[in-house]
């Protein structure tokens, strides 16, 4: 079960943009991620890799925490709002809840829940 410091620990790193650095520092080797019920995305490398390559299509990434996390032994909610503004095209706003678990102060699954539609598609 994380404890309050760890998760404003991992929260404050994602705020301030280092989004690949914690995913190196806070997900477990064998993590997984998916996006509204699609096929998960398996291993720490692979999440890095995959946040990267969204990270090169930015010009800029702006990240809000817009609640404290909410947290239930193993289980952690998190309310993000994040403004992108791609190198071509137009930019969005898109809010989602990531429903994370943790596993020895480390995440071990995450889900993110969101409207596509935020995404100008």
């Amino acid at each position: 079960m994380p404890s309050r410091e760890t998760v404003d620990a991992f929260v404050a790193q994602v705020v301030s943009g280092d989004h690949v650095g914690a995913i190196r520092d806070w997900y477990h080797d064998d993590a997984w991620m998916q996006e509204n019920q699609a096929e998960p995305r398996s291993g720490r490398e692979t999440l890095m890799a995959g946040e990267a390559k969204t990270l090169a299509r930015m010009q800029s990434v702006e990240t809000e925490l817009l609640a404290p996390p909410v947290i239930d032994g193993n289980r952690v909610v998190i309310r993000w709002r994040f403004t992108f503004k791609p190198k071509e095209g137009q930019g969005f706003t898109m809010e989602e809840l990531a429903w994370q678990t943790w596993r020895d102060d480390k995440i071990a699954t995450e889900t993110f829940f969101y409207d596509p539609k935020q995404m100008g598609r």
